[in-house]
């Protein structure tokens, strides 16, 4: 019975988006926009049913990148995991924008020997030698997931904006922390580097524990992977997004999820 249910549950992680969890993920910064020579920002990050309020679990960092404004990579200070939430401090000595992401990556895979339906987790260069020479219907798939904010000290600029090529992310044609009440920004999604069309994408504010209306805005990519929103009012808004691929031609498909925050200034 147990591996049974360890199978289907495998099964499911391969078959649906990692984004259509019941549970958010987001990181929260103290302040988006700062000003002088030198500053400080302090970020909450959890797992919850209502973005940005700890009610779930504490995020676990498997790679917390810090990108600088000149694109090199920054550590956080002052880490601490508590039950609900995970906190850090990130100091600002460099004029520009600030790209602040946790990026997990991974492999898994199924596939039947000799009449049994196995599975495997681990690197996909570790799949290559480890599945055995004799398995049939092998179903595999690359998962990411990436969960991340901006924050601009002075004068912001693009350096650290840029894409990976890898999993399901956000391209700012609009400076993400340039977004202001009642104006309009405009993003794209890039799927492994390329323009990611037709996807769902959801967009709520926070504050949710406080009325009773989610204020939940859905939208989808346009063929270019581009989607505007207009800000309807100010404060922190998480983005999500998600997009399965079937494997196709022996290739892995991709299980992707995205989660960022914006703050929309008055």
């Amino acid at each position: 019975m147990k591996k049974t249910l360890a199978l289907l549950a495998l099964t499911a992680a391969l078959a649906a988006p990692m984004a259509a969890q019941a549970h958010r993920a987001w990181i929260a910064p103290t302040s988006t926009v700062l000003s002088g020579n030198d500053a400080w920002v302090g970020f909450d990050a959890g797992m919850s049913n209502v973005v940005f309020q700890p009610d779930h679990a504490a995020m676990r960092f498997s790679d917390l990148q810090i990108i600088a404004p000149d694109g090199s990579k920054l550590e956080a200070k002052n880490s601490a995991t508590g039950r609900y939430r995970s906190m850090f401090d990130i100091e600002l000595k460099q004029e520009g924008t600030y790209r602040v992401a946790n990026v997990a990556q991974g492999f898994m895979a199924m596939y039947e020997q000799g009449g049994e339906r196995k599975r495997f987790r681990g690197s996909e260069a570790d799949f290559a030698t480890a599945i055995p020479a004799d398995a049939t219907n092998v179903q595999a798939s690359r998962t990411f997931t990436r969960t991340e904010t901006f924050v601009t000290l002075g004068n912001p600029n693009e350096t650290a904006l840029a894409p990976t090529g890898q999993g399901l992310e956000l391209v700012p044609v609009s400076h993400p922390n340039d977004a202001a009440e009642g104006e309009a920004s405009t993003f794209k999604l890039l799927l492994n580097g390329q323009p990611a069309a037709n996807v769902d994408v959801t967009i709520a504010r926070e504050g949710q524990r406080y009325r009773t209306a989610t204020e939940e805005v859905a939208t989808k990519t346009a063929a270019d992977g581009t989607f505007s929103v207009t800000w309807a009012a100010s404060g922190l808004h998480w983005i999500g997004a998600s997009v399965r691929t079937d494997g196709a031609n022996g290739q892995p498909g991709t299980n992707a999820s995205y989660n960022g925050t914006i703050e929309v200034l008055p």
